[in-house]
């Protein structure tokens, strides 16, 4: 068979040329690490856990007439360390820092999750400004570049007026400032949790936005567009656009990627959402091969700015690599272009040695080469690092996931119950406990003793105070809960399984206080056991 000859000799040249290029990759010394991390400048946090915490920070602001910058994240957020490594590490922002009190809310210290409800902060991270008064003035994104995000923070700084009012004002075409155009324009509406506009009235909103700014406001105008288009596109998944959306976003998008300076303004949406508009604004053929082919050319200028950060490029990688198929109308990547994924894999991942930035680099290349289909690959690189990372239990997710690639189902299992254990934090353990609960029950359902072993150990973890029961902790319990009542049916044996989970948590329920928030919150998981769907 002439055709498998050529494939597998293909397949071994790919083999020796990642071990080659994996290897440099991996080759990042010790002392390399050991030094960027040393030379790390300090931002003078608040480190907050409670509501009285909390409030000793906002007094402070109050008193010194400092605006507070709330950073709500965890350890092991590849996002959050991104930010830690080429945000906060930055001298310009650690000297615009002492003109706000920092306040850092890690998501897994004991009342964080509380405090997450107190602001309604969920996705980490989440970065908040505030009047020294308590007002909220603008959630700021985290996915523009340091430059712009210092300009966004300085100019919500600086604002007198907080965003919620700014969009009344622009809605009512009352006059504003371009500097409060900006401000509204680059609003983090992705962490907004409905407080500014609820998720069904915000496609429209944005729209009407991007046609009610000043015309010589081109970039503003473009961004309301773009962000419009990605609220209709992700609020529909199921459902075709109107020919009317359709149409007007193909516009702007075919607009925008015919200019070079256009592309780069905006590349933090391109790289994100790239793959995500090329797929709801065609149908499969000709026209989406076109579209990502002329997406592949914008990002190819992306990738050309080497102002851009190491996970940056990661990103851009990966969405290149969904363009790449789209045009080809094919899964499966040609050879060319998984040793280009390979080469330039490589030399992201030996130039970052600063070992918070590795945390998001690192299972981001692994998951570029895993979409590119080189799996054998992607694991050496999470296995090779997790004797060395900040978090080395999300590693062990990305391996959960390539051996679910493989339909491993054993092999997943063993991963994400490993990564459940090794895991540090109240609420990362219930997280990624009552993930691995489900993912049994996905891929192993006739297990029970595994399903009801795992369920009961997540639920003894829980201690009986009014924190555990809040926001992500709440979540993930009921959706624990919701996926156990469908997976019992009517089986006798698994119907008892679940019988003693529920009891389990009927126990920690009554040890909570009458009246008090958290016995509700705790009593709203355990109806989750009675709400079959």
């Amino acid at each position: 068979m002439p055709e498998l000859r050529g494939y597998q000799m293909k397949s071994q040249t790919i083999s020796s040329f990642s071990a080659v290029v994996l290897a440099a990759a991996l080759a990042v010394s010790e002392p390399a690490v050991a030094a960027a991390a040393a030379a790390r400048s300090g931002v003078a946090w608040q480190y907050v856990s409670s509501d009285v915490e909390v409030d000793k920070a906002f007094a402070l602001g109050r008193r010194t007439g400092k605006p507070i910058f709330l950073y709500w994240g965890a350890v092991w957020c590849p996002p959050c360390n991104q930010v830690k490594a080429t945000l906060f590490s930055r001298s310009d922002f650690v000297e615009r820092s002492q003109a706000f009190i920092p306040v850092y809310v890690d998501g897994d210290k004991p009342g964080a999750q509380k405090v997450a409800a107190r602001f309604k902060v969920t996705g980490y991270p989440t970065m908040v400004l505030f009047k020294p008064d308590g007002t909220e003035i603008t959630r700021l994104p985290g996915e523009v570049d340091p430059q712009r995000y210092l300009l966004t923070l300085t100019a919500g700084m600086e604002a007198d007026l907080p965003v919620k009012e700014l969009l009344r004002k622009a809605l009512l075409k009352q006059p504003l400032s371009a500097a409060q155009w900006k401000l509204l324009a680059y609003y983090s509406w992705d962490t907004d949790e409905q407080q500014v506009l609820s998720t069904q009235e915000l496609p429209k909103k944005l729209s009407d936005l991007s046609a009610l700014a000043p015309p010589d406001l081109v970039e503003v105008r473009e961004r309301f567009g773009l962000k419009a288009l990605i609220s209709f596109a992700r609020g529909k998944p199921d459902t075709p656009m109107s020919l009317v959306e359709t149409e007007a976003g193909l516009a702007l998008v075919e607009q925008i990627i015919a200019d070079k300076s256009s592309v780069r303004r905006h590349s933090d949406i391109f790289v994100n959402y790239g793959n995500l508009l090329v797929e709801r604004l065609t149908r499969p053929g000709e026209s989406r091969k076109g579209l990502a082919k002329r997406f592949d050319l914008a990002l190819g200028y992306i990738a050309q700015d080497s102002t851009l950060s190491h996970l940056d490029q990661i990103d851009v990688l990966g969405t290149r690599i969904g363009l790449w198929k789209a045009a080809d109308g094919s899964d499966n990547l040609v050879e060319a272009q998984k040793s280009q994924v390979l080469r330039q894999v490589a030399q992201v991942v030996s130039a970052t040695t600063d070992r918070y930035e590795r945390q998001a680099v690192v299972p981001g290349a692994a998951h570029a080469l895993s979409t590119a289909g080189l799996l054998q690959e992607s694991d050496e690189l999470l296995r090779r690092e997790l004797g060395k990372a900040v978090a080395p239990y999300y590693h062990m997710l990305g391996l959960a996931g390539n051996a679910k690639r493989r339909n491993d189902s054993k092999g997943a299992l063993d991963w994400y119950e490993q990564a459940w254990k090794k895991s540090e934090g109240s609420a990362t353990r219930i997280q990624w406990g009552t993930s691995y609960v489900g993912q049994a029950i996905d891929l192993a359902p006739t297990e029970i003793k595994r399903i009801q072993a795992g369920a009961t150990a997540v639920i003894a973890e829980l201690e009986p105070k009014g924190e555990t029961f809040y926001e992500r902790n709440q979540r993930s319990l009921s959706r624990m809960a919701t996926r156990l009542v469908k997976w019992q049916g009517s089986e006798p044996a698994r119907v008892l399984a679940v019988e003693k989970i529920k009891g389990q948590v009927h126990n920690i329920c009554q040890r909570l206080k009458a009246g008090d928030v958290s016995r509700a919150n705790c009593n709203a998981v355990l109806n989750s056991f009675f709400t079959r769907s």
